[in-house]
């Protein structure tokens, strides 16, 4: 496992294996470090669906979407993970340092937060409650670096479910926010708050 640890963000090389959990109703679940080649296939195919008009890259072609993908890549601030249920693809993570993003021109950042953005682009065999287990896995990959005092999202203020799954998954809504291409619910999640919530620990 190669992993690399820049202050608040993990990251590795393209395709390593940075977290694992053993959860006893999903299974193997692995963030692997996106490839924007190698995992393209996976890539426009979900963000070209219907479901996948909020997150705004259904129009690039191919080759424009791996582009895309190798630019986030090479900015110390930004990451994306292909989250890994027993082998299968399920959720497109990114994370960020909102001070280095658009969001931290719409709210007041704090040092120790990060942001996220997740797509489900799949489930696997079906569990119940399956969203808010994989939500719990999330924040605690993200809470896995010491520095994290907050994990903030900021999903259009249109996407009901996206606002549903924020809070269930127990975060606090805040202000809407004013960025480049829609408006967004800004929700926080504290780390007195995941705990308090009963995080889940590395199985």
């Amino acid at each position: 496992m190669t992993t690399t640890r820049h202050a608040r963000l993990i990251t590795g090389s393209a395709g390593a294996v940075v977290h694992v959990v053993d959860d006893p109703a999903l299974g193997r679940v692995e963030f692997t470090v996106l490839d924007p080649e190698g995992d393209l296939d996976v890539l426009h195919e979900w963000v070209t669906r219907p479901s996948a008009r909020f997150w705004g890259l259904g129009h690039l072609s191919r080759e424009e979407l791996r582009d895309t993908y190798a630019y986030v890549e090479s900015l110390p601030s930004h990451h994306a993970f292909l989250i890994r249920r027993d082998g299968l693809p399920i959720v497109l993570l990114q994370t960020y340092e909102p001070e280095n993003d658009p969001l931290g021109d719409a709210y007041d950042a704090r040092p120790g937060d990060a942001g996220i953005h997740f797509f489900l682009g799949d489930r696997g065999a079906p569990v119940v409650g399956l969203t808010t287990r994989i939500g719990e896995l999330i924040a605690g990959f993200m809470f896995a670096i010491s520095a994290v005092d907050r994990i903030v999202i900021e999903p259009d203020v249109e996407n009901d479910r996206a606002l549903a799954r924020v809070r269930r998954f127990g975060f606090e809504l805040g202000p809407r926010v004013r960025l480049p291409n829609k408006t967004g619910q800004l929700a926080v999640l504290t780390r007195d708050r995941w705990e308090a919530l009963g995080a889940p620990r590395p199985r």
